[in-house]
């Protein structure tokens, strides 16, 4: 079957638009399976098997006996009923389906563009980096799960932000994909790319603090903002701590952290408006990223004083991605 090149690009778009989409559901339903205490109701990685949920309660027993066998049932959910369980796992079984799916949608369509549009000027094998990176996340989730499953309670915050940043890449790696295929046109002019690369590692580090921070429920403790329950320091550890070994398992120095890179990266954004006004650059793409920032601070702010409620909580988390494709969008018109 002749397929033309202008076939290839219009799939390729849908394509791509459509798979952002699916991973930004992925990580909305990741951080409810989180915010729920979900994610370790189901303690085997059924790769092939698990795709139908329990059918008959023989099978319900069976996931519920497993689950009782692990930390997080005996010091936290002892005493749990079944139908307490069906909810947990219906979240954690949620999250796996969609992962299966965002497979197949990924691997799929890659096999269909080799067929049908190798020889097209356009076709590129570098889609396939989505999949490779796809299939490692799923690696990655399970290796974060495991890790709640003999002696914690929960899973390891180091393991979970691995999992989240990984998501956030292969979300901005599409991203630049679809700015690229639309052939968005680049500046005329170029901020210092120091800045911006510095930016942009204050915006990474900052993801990486708030998956810290949730997997160690430091949003539950100092609940006030700007100050930290009438201090700027949190009153139950010392300044020493900041150069302890063991800082990043401190929820009280996690959350400090937290909180001082948001106003570095916000002083720092600061200067990056003050050059596009200075330099008379074109200002809606900063203006975009600037009220990105805003929303995300104000959801950080809801979030800590509301006890991490929990839509509080996903739309800070889902905020991240608006950050990060604002921020990409002003990278990729200042690249090359």
């Amino acid at each position: 079957m002749f397929v033309n090149s202008d076939n290839y690009i219009k799939y390729l778009k849908l394509w791509l638009i459509t798979l952002f989409s699916l991973i930004v559901l992925m990580i909305a339903v990741g951080g409810l399976t989180r915010l729920t205490d979900s994610g370790l109701s189901i303690t085997a990685w059924e790769l092939f098997t698990g795709i139908l949920p329990p059918l008959n309660i023989s099978e319900w027993n069976f996931y519920f006996s497993e689950y009782k066998k692990i930390p997080e049932y005996k010091n936290i959910n002892y005493g749990m009923s079944l139908d307490e369980f069906k909810v947990i796992f219906y979240w954690e079984y949620a999250h796996r389906l969609l992962a299966r799916f965002v497979g197949l949608f990924t691997l799929v369509p890659l096999l269909f563009f080799s067929l049908h549009f190798k020889n097209t000027p356009h076709y590129s094998n570098k889609y396939y980096w989505i999949f490779f990176l796809v299939c490692l996340q799923g690696f990655i989730g399970w290796y974060m799960v495991s890790s709640g499953l003999i002696e914690n309670n929960d899973v390891s915050h180091f393991r979970l932000s691995i999992h989240l940043s990984l998501a956030l890449f292969i979300l901005s790696l599409i991203f630049w994909y679809i700015l690229d295929i639309y052939k968005i046109k680049k500046f005329q002019y170029k901020i210092p790319n120091l800045l911006l690369l510095f930016t942009l590692k204050l915006i990474v580090l900052q993801v990486v603090l708030g998956a810290f921070l949730s997997g160690l429920d430091g949003g539950l403790i100092y609940n006030s903002w700007p100050d930290m329950n009438g201090s700027f320091f949190p009153n139950d550890v010392g300044y020493g701590d900041l150069i302890n070994t063991q800082l990043f398992n401190n929820p009280s120095i996690v959350q400090f952290l937290h909180r001082s890179t948001a106003y570095l990266l916000l002083f720092f954004i600061i200067i990056l408006n003050f050059i596009y006004f200075k330099k008379r650059y074109d200002f809606k793409y900063v203006l975009f990223f600037d009220v990105a920032i805003l929303i995300q601070i104000f959801l950080g702010i809801i979030t800590l004083i509301s006890g991490v409620e929990i839509i509080y909580a996903s739309l800070h988390q889902l905020g991240s991605i608006l950050v990060l494709s604002s921020y990409f969008l002003i990278l990729y018109k200042n690249s090359n």
